[in-house]
């Protein structure tokens, strides 16, 4: 562990944050500087997935076997990621930026209600935002999400009036993985073959279903 955080400190004399990030005066400025001035570019799925314990999170295991599927179905022209969670909401290309890189936290060992429900209402609200920036850039938006991090991006969705058109894994898959697993954490984990296999599946029956994502390029 400490080998990874000396990895991820190299060339860069900024220290790791260890507290709840969506506290932290840090990334309330860096989703300001998202929401107010960073210009996101058009494209026609927004893919929102969440954000990972390796930093940059295109480094971690999960992350690359959910880019790679979505890669295996769409042309990397027609969609954008956007990384949500204790992070706030980032557009997966500034990935590097602070504090985005410079924090190591789990909400899934976090057992204090008070802390898990600051969360659900800090995250709502900055998913909202998010949704509402980009309320013309995107024309569908699909979300790889479980547990409270599924909940925030639903509650920004209603909040925000922007709908998430496709939301996986099926909660007919997360209560088949409950009830048959012994999972880790409540829900299981994203990289889990059938969350994999069921996300794989529905993304082409999207993209088939939606014939101007692959003919409008």
């Amino acid at each position: 562990m400490e080998d990874e955080r000396q990895e991820e400190r190299k060339g860069d004399s900024r220290p790791i944050l260890t507290d709840p990030p969506f506290y932290l005066p840090e990334f309330e400025q860096s989703y300001r500087y998202i929401i107010d001035e960073y210009d996101v570019a058009p494209k026609k799925i927004a893919i929102f997935m969440p954000c990972a314990v390796r930093k940059p999170y295109s480094a971690s295991p999960s992350h690359q076997l959910i880019r790679m599927i979505i890669g295996q179905v769409f042309d990397e022209s027609q969609y954008h990621v956007v990384i949500f969670g204790t992070c706030g909401i980032v557009p997966a290309e500034l990935e590097a930026m602070y504090p985005y890189a410079h924090y190591k936290y789990m909400l899934g060992k976090c057992k204090d209600p008070k802390i898990l429900e600051d969360f659900l209402r800090i995250e709502t609200d900055r998913v909202a935002g998010y949704l509402e920036k980009t309320r013309g850039t995107y024309t569908y938006r699909i979300a790889y999400c479980i547990g409270l991090f599924r909940e925030a991006l639903v509650r920004g969705s209603e909040k925000s009036g922007v709908t998430i058109d496709l939301i996986l894994p099926s909660r007919d898959m997360i209560n088949k993985v409950v009830e048959e697993g012994d999972c880790v954490f409540e829900e299981g984990s994203l990289s889990m073959d059938e969350y994999l296999g069921e996300f794989c599946d529905e993304l082409i029956r999207f993209r088939n279903a939606h014939a101007n994502i692959c003919h409008d390029r």
